[in-house]
């Protein structure tokens, strides 16, 4: 279980609501045995409650693993391109946690996408802020005809993950009135050359651009 996790106040407060979950429902059991019927109804009741309020803590504290907090823009990767042939490139991403890893791509420019996990206000209350997670690279021509009949190229950037906080949101419409995960971001910037470019990420989205020669 990664270290983040368990310091997660959502994690804390999956935790502590299924604990007292299960209490309420074996003391119901228990009234139930005792033929305490109203008693038991009402653990038994509250208790399921519980335990549904803290399962939807858990599954949101795993949801968010691996998207990064974005209150300000911040470097998301920096890459290097590399011309291998007529509409073909290599593109190597340095990661700021200092993971790196190199695709070969087809295309006139590389292009970027990325999901945004964008909060409804009162979520921020309990530690929610509007977060990101790089999707996937391409490649991208600059013709139509070429986008249809020219080879395509794609690659993951984002890790499997056993809650898809995105996919559920897009799936069950419950969800809205706590997250807004309908927010998508791409860029994407012509490859003719040996380049460096600095992907970067705002509240407004992704952009790219080239990195400034070091001093």
């Amino acid at each position: 279980m990664p270290p983040e996790l368990l310091d997660s106040p959502l994690f804390l407060a999956a935790a502590v609501l299924g604990a007292l979950g299960v209490l309420l429902v074996l003391g119901g059991l228990f009234s139930f045995y005792q033929l305490k019927l109203m008693r038991f109804v009402f653990r038994l009741l509250l208790g399921l409650l519980l335990l549904a309020l803290g399962a939807l803590s858990g599954t949101v504290a795993v949801g968010i693993q691996g998207y990064r907090a974005l209150t300000r823009e911040e470097l998301a990767a920096r890459i290097l391109v590399k011309p291998t042939a007529p509409q073909r490139f290599t593109a190597t991403f340095r990661f700021p946690d200092g993971r790196e890893a190199t695709y070969a791509i087809s295309g006139d420019e590389i292009y970027v996408d990325a999901h945004i996990l964008k909060w409804n206000p009162y979520a921020n209350w309990i530690g929610l802020h509007t977060a990101y997670e790089l999707d996937r690279v391409a490649g991208r021509y600059h013709s139509t005809r070429d986008e249809q009949a020219a080879q395509r190229t794609v690659h993951a950037l984002a890790h499997d993950r056993p809650v898809d906080l995105y996919a559920l949101r897009r799936r069950y419409t419950f969800l809205a009135p706590l997250l807004d995960a309908e927010y998508g971001s791409a860029t994407f910037i012509p490859v003719t050359r040996d380049a460096e470019f600095e992907l970067r990420v705002s509240t407004t989205g992704l952009l790219i651009r080239e990195a400034k020669a070091a001093q």
